[in-house]
């Protein structure tokens, strides 16, 4: 069957047919607890149905007319996404990947307007910012790179949660106009800051006259128990990104400024010809709706302390078990070998999870997950990891 397709995946032999709720059933009738939600993606889990009425409504009204002209449903989820985010205008895109590309753009167009030739932006370490050109070149991760240089040039890269590098590069590279960082790290192992690392970020940007643009593609719409993470500080970033849950599988990306780097784009500075069209604002607006009705982002963070408490007594005192970390419905198990096998017996046992950074077990489950649902699954990986580690 994967003939056709280029080889970019190493699939898990599943093939699934349909879903309801945290529910997955494969093509054989089996069912699976889905604790990856499509990588962040399926924050109202499978088969909702405000997002099957609103594709179905929006699908037999109208799909796409392009940005030649106006789009009534990306003017009503921009005015929606601005107001919850404290922001002032949006620019929406296909995918956290062009999201992070417009937030580049952004930042090198604002320095050339200062005057500033050659701008850098800084990143961390570890980081995950996409897969195109510019966003691997962004990224921490030699592996992604690896076989696409020459990478683009621009990006100055500092540990994670290291302050004092920050201060030191700020001291020697006069050109940095910009911080792009991930508020909690994903797939750089689920990598949580300092409590004041947002705050203390905030700070040198403003004393250093940076643009502090937070990448939350995955922290983002709910998933850490407060709709944005970086609500949780109580900042206001100058520049955020989205996609993943925004559009709970349908896809879509944004960008979103305020103050002077919202007026920094211009009529063809920047574009694209999918984005922000008709089918998937609409069910983004649908979305967004019902977390905020349904009051789903507190319950992601009762729900995601639960699972992180449960976890830790099941798990805390494990020999092999280094940490179990976190933040809403995010969570991950970082164990002191690496585990990827773990993935294909969970499997077996029918829950689904994923290895990120080689050593930690990554959770990103529905935020529609009961508690019910969470004692299943914290049942299942307890003996999976205590075989995993030999201690059954």
């Amino acid at each position: 069957m994967s003939e056709p397709l280029m080889a970019t995946y190493n699939r898990l032999p599943v093939t699934f047919d349909r879903g309801e709720g945290v529910w997955l059933w494969d093509t054989d009738g089996r069912r699976y607890l889905d604790a990856l939600a499509g990588i962040a993606v399926c924050g109202l889990g499978h088969a909702h149905p405000a997002v099957r009425e609103a594709l179905c409504d929006q699908a037999g009204r109208l799909i796409h007319t392009s940005n030649l002209y106006g789009v009534v449903e990306q003017e009503r989820l921009g005015a929606l996404l601005t107001a919850q985010a404290g922001m002032d205008r949006v620019f929406f895109a296909n995918s956290g990947a062009e999201a992070n590309e417009a937030a580049i753009k952004l930042a090198r167009l604002h320095a050339h307007r200062r005057g500033i030739e050659n701008p850098a932006i800084l990143v961390a370490e570890h980081s995950f910012h996409g897969r195109t050109l510019a966003t691997l070149s962004a990224t921490g991760n030699r592996k992604v790179q690896a076989g696409f240089e020459p990478l683009v040039q621009g990006f100055v890269r500092v540990p994670y949660n290291d302050l004092d590098a920050i201060e030191t590069a700020a001291t020697n590279r006069p050109n940095i106009v910009a911080i792009l960082i991930e508020p909690i790290q994903g797939e750089g192992g689920i990598r949580v800051p300092s409590d004041d690392y947002l705050n203390r970020l905030r700070e040198i940007c403003d004393r250093s006259g940076w643009l502090l643009m937070l990448d939350e593609i995955q922290t983002g719409i709910g998933r850490t128990g407060r709709l944005f993470a970086f609500q949780h500080s109580e900042i206001q970033p100058d520049v955020v990104t989205l996609a993943k849950g925004l559009g709970n599988g349908v896809p879509i990306g944004a960008c979103l400024a305020r103050g002077a780097a919202a007026e920094v784009f211009s009529p063809g500075s920047h574009g694209s010809t999918f984005g922000g069209n008709p089918l998937a604002c609409r069910v983004g607006r649908a979305v967004l709706e019902t977390l905020l009705a349904e009051n789903l982002i507190d319950a992601a963070g009762v729900q995601g302390e639960y699972l992180l408490t449960a976890l830790r007594s099941a798990l805390g005192a494990t020999r092999g078990v280094v940490e179990i970390r976190g933040r809403g419905l995010m969570l991950g198990i970082e164990l002191d070998r690496p585990c990827a096998a773990l993935v294909g017996q969970a499997l077996e046992a029918g829950v689904l999870i994923n290895v990120t950074a080689e050593r930690v077990i990554r959770l990103l489950p529905p935020l529609i997950i009961d508690r019910a649902q969470i004692d299943t699954l914290v049942a299942t990986l307890t003996g999976l990891i205590h075989g995993f580690l030999g201690d059954a």
